[in-house]
């Protein structure tokens, strides 16, 4: 996230914008702010963490699941079923937050919290990602491909039009300790490399993430 468009900036954004157009440094900035403000916005939002359920609250549902157990059956079930939409759906029961989940919740062993539409912790937001930042974390992975497959492109066409102007891959396999713009053309090459491993990597997250959105599934759910 900070690797390429640093790198980005120095090596082959320079090049670009005097030999092309201004547009692309102000295009790169946009995405990478947009980013930026998607990764905040994931890390510091509330992905839906539900209330732990207080002392009295936890002893009254203690006495009514005793209430429901039967001599043949110990200790009671902790499972309660209710109405939703006219389909019946099984609540399951969290030892740690005392109170029974909502569908489509789950606990996060990492936060140690009961997460509504729990999809799973991401340590790289340092956040669960749940029903209330998703859509922000969808966003970010989204604009990240978006801006990666953008620096890879204009990488690409740095090295094209370098060769094309300069002739400097012919340059550099007669006397390349000698060429200006060697320490240029391997940070470029580096660049080039990062990108290109990054790229496959984050759009393969971010189709991965299309299509739960598109079966209306969780990470959690289908994994």
């Amino acid at each position: 996230l900070v690797t390429m468009p640093v790198s980005f900036s120095f090596a082959s954004c320079p090049f670009l914008a005097s030999h092309l157009t201004l547009a692309i440094p102000i295009i790169a900035a946009i995405l990478f702010f947009f980013v930026i403000s998607c990764l905040l916005q994931t890390s510091f939002r509330d992905p839906g963490i539900l209330p732990r359920a207080t002392p009295s609250e936890a002893a009254d549902l203690e006495k009514r699941i005793d209430s429901m157990g039967t001599s043949t059956y110990r200790p009671p079930a902790r499972t309660m079923e209710v109405v939703i939409n006219k389909y019946v759906v099984k609540l399951k029961y969290c030892y740690t937050c005392k109170m029974f989940r909502p569908p489509r919740t789950s606990h996060c062993s990492v936060c140690d919290n009961c997460v509504e539409r729990f999809d799973h912790h991401c340590p790289w937001v340092g956040n669960c990602v749940g029903k209330r930042n998703y859509r922000y974390f969808y966003a970010f992975i989204l604009s990240l491909s978006f801006l990666t497959a953008f620096i890879f492109a204009c990488v690409v066409t740095h090295l094209t039009l370098r060769s094309q102007r300069d002739g400097f891959l012919t340059t550099l396999k007669t006397t390349p300790a000698r060429y200006p713009y060697f320490l240029d053309f391997c940070f470029t090459v580096l660049e080039l490399v990062i990108c290109f491993f990054s790229v496959w990597s984050i759009l393969g997250l971010s189709g991965f993430h299309t299509y739960l959105v598109a079966s209306n599934l969780t990470t959690n759910e289908d994994v």
